[in-house]
C-alpha cells in the first residue's frame, strides 16, 4: 500500500511562509527552501535588533543630554554625577525629555543641581 502524505497540510505550511517573504529579492521570495532559510535568519536578526534598539536609544538619550548640559556649562559625566550626589532619580529617557522638550525645566534641574 502507497505511502500517504497530507500534501494540503505541507502546501499550506509553505504558503505560510512564502506569503510572509514576499517583497525579498529574487529567489528568497519564491524558491521554498531558499525562501525559508531568509525567513529563518530573519527571526534572528529581528530577536537581535530588538535588544540592540535599546542599547542604541541610550546612546541618543546621552547625546541628548550632554549637548544640553553644556549649554549650562557641565559636561554629561560632571551633570550624572552630580544628580546622583544630589539624590534627584530621574533616568536619562525622562532627562533627554526635558532637555529637548523643556528646556527650562532641564535648565531648573540643573541649577538645583549645581546649588546642591
Amino acid at each position: 500500500m502507497p505511502r500517504s502524505v497530507n500534501h494540503v497540510a505541507s502546501r499550506e505550511r509553505r504558503k505560510k511562509i512564502l506569503k510572509l517573504t514576499r517583497g525579498y529579492f529574487g529567489c528568497r521570495r519564491n524558491v521554498w527552501t531558499v525562501a525559508k532559510n531568509t525567513w529563518e535568519k530573519g527571526l534572528t536578526y529581528a530577536y537581535r535588533d530588538r535588544k540592540d534598539k535599546k542599547h542604541n536609544f541610550r546612546a541618543l538619550w546621552i547625546q541628548r543630554i550632554n549637548a544640553a548640559a553644556r549649554q549650562d556649562g557641565l559636561n554629561y559625566s560632571q551633570l550624572m554625577g552630580l544628580i546622583h550626589k544630589a539624590g534627584i532619580e530621574m533616568n536619562r529617557k525622562v532627562l533627554a525629555d526635558l532637555a529637548l522638550n523643556n528646556p527650562e525645566a532641564f535648565k531648573a534641574v540643573v541649577a538645583k543641581v549645581k546649588n546642591a
